[in-house]
């Protein structure tokens, strides 16, 4: 069974691809099956993690004809009344970097103390074959720590502090990362669904 990804952020597909490493599906990342570009950027013009979830599934699904699973991604800082939240993307501005989101986030977060830094990152996924949709959810508590510390993954990783860690996200291995991630719970709460809908073997195990 073949699945295409629907995005072209190659940390983002690199996560999703060790998720479904040993469940004997052919992930395929948007970048593989369409190098040239000929797929158009998806535009998240939902008002929710969900909604932009499933206009990702649904656009590759009808693009390519080959099932698709997508994922919309959040942080939702409680002293900023929940933002970025659905706009964490491209909070600094449309084009923008990790880095510019994540310096205006720290200056406006510059005056809060430690009880006041807290948030959550929050994933919602989508799987469409053109019949099913399926979708489910992670969320990690966490902080913001006052500065970036790590250099391994993306977007706000290296200031998300999760809940009883010493290390934010940037400062974990891939694989231990996906064990506690938010995007990883989402992950495999959503394989459950595709084991529960006989989509996927059951007699296999994600990690």
């Amino acid at each position: 069974m073949k699945i295409v990804i629907a995005t072209r952020n190659r940390h983002k597909a690199m996560e999703i691809e060790l998720l479904f490493s040993n469940l004997g599906i052919d992930i395929v990342c948007l970048d593989s099956l369409d190098p040239v570009g000929k797929i158009p950027e998806i535009e998240e013009t939902g008002k929710t993690l969900k909604e932009n979830a499933l206009i990702k599934s649904r656009t590759i699904f009808e693009l390519t004809g080959f099932p698709s699973i997508s994922d919309d991604t959040g942080l939702e800082v409680k002293s900023l009344d929940g933002e970025p939240g659905v706009y964490s993307a491209r909070y600094a501005g449309e084009g923008c970097s990790y880095d510019d989101n994540i310096k205006k986030l720290l200056k406006n977060m510059d005056l809060m103390e430690n009880d006041q830094r807290n948030a959550n990152f929050r994933t919602v996924t989508s799987f469409f074959d053109g019949t099913v949709e399926l979708y489910a959810e992670g969320v990690v508590k966490g902080k913001i720590t006052k500065a970036p510390k790590g250099l391994g993954g993306f977007g706000y990783d290296p200031v998300f502090l999760p809940k009883n860690m010493e290390k934010t996200y940037a400062e974990l291995s891939k694989e231990e990362k996906n064990k506690l991630s938010h995007r990883g719970k989402a992950f495999s709460n959503l394989i459950k669904k595709l084991k529960k809908n006989n989509i996927i073997s059951n007699n296999l195990s994600n990690i």
